[in-house]
């Protein structure tokens, strides 16, 4: 009785009986052996092996899975990261999350997750931006009015604190 060996191109695994084989799951591109055979041949090369020979579909490609030329959406994580740092920390970070998601979701042919990712980080980094400049603008606001009031009523403020420090 015929015995087979057969390789994944690594390793090779064997010897199997011809039914044995067939359990396998072996394609036509399988690289086989048995004994008088010589070199390793694939399996689709051997005819006493198609009947066992399973139909392998083919790779599945990100040209298969959704257009080659189509690009992920903008993922707003360098803007997600700038906002962290400079306006707002927790809606970046919620920007940074959302940011993460888009590419992963898009390669995994999750088209539509990687769209409401992308808005999603867009919204939440447009939202801690102006949190942001608000703040700075209420900032800048209270500084230009405190500097005006000491340089304007600077000596009344003096006195204010000189007599409450007197008493």
């Amino acid at each position: 009785m015929k015995k087979y060996h057969y390789s994944n191109g690594i390793t090779s695994f064997g010897p199997f009986t011809l039914e044995e084989l067939s359990e396998r799951n072996i394609t036509k591109k399988t690289k086989v052996w048995f004994q008088g055979l010589g070199k390793w041949k694939p399996a689709g090369e051997i005819p006493e092996l198609a009947g066992i020979l399973k139909l392998a579909p083919p790779p599945i490609t990100r040209a298969a899975s959704h257009n080659a030329s189509a690009q992920p959406p903008k993922t707003w994580l360098v803007e997600s990261i700038l906002v962290t740092i400079f306006c707002f920390l927790p809606l970046g970070i919620v920007g940074i999350i959302y940011a993460l998601r888009v590419e992963s979701k898009f390669y995994a042919g999750d088209i539509e997750g990687a769209n409401r990712a992308a808005a999603d980080a867009k919204k939440w980094t447009k939202i801690g931006f102006y949190i942001g400049i608000i703040v700075a603008i209420i900032c800048l606001i209270t500084s230009v009015v405190s500097t005006v009031l000491i340089v304007t009523r600077g000596e009344d403020i003096l006195h204010y604190i000189d007599r409450s420090n007197s008493h």
